[in-house]
């Protein structure tokens, strides 16, 4: 049996940045230097379907911030 075949028992964690970007963690690992818990764990699948529901913009924050600056009127 190869690794890709064996189930897959990790429990994760959602994390999010600075940027409001989302991404898993192996719940038992201290989060990545700039990555903050947002308070959601499961399966790999769960957390995927949780940050599909939640990421609606892919954009970063800056960028939003800074197309919003943009587009108010001078």
């Amino acid at each position: 049996m190869s690794w890709n075949d064996q189930e897959d028992t990790t429990i994760y964690k959602v994390v999010v940045n600075h940027e409001q970007q989302y991404s898993i963690w192996p719940s038992d690992r201290s989060n990545a230097v700039g990555w903050a818990d947002v308070g959601k764990s499961g399966t790999k699948a769960e957390c995927l379907a949780y940050i599909k529901e939640v990421w609606t913009d892919m954009r970063p924050l800056s960028l939003r911030q800074q197309m919003e600056k943009s587009a108010q009127p001078s």
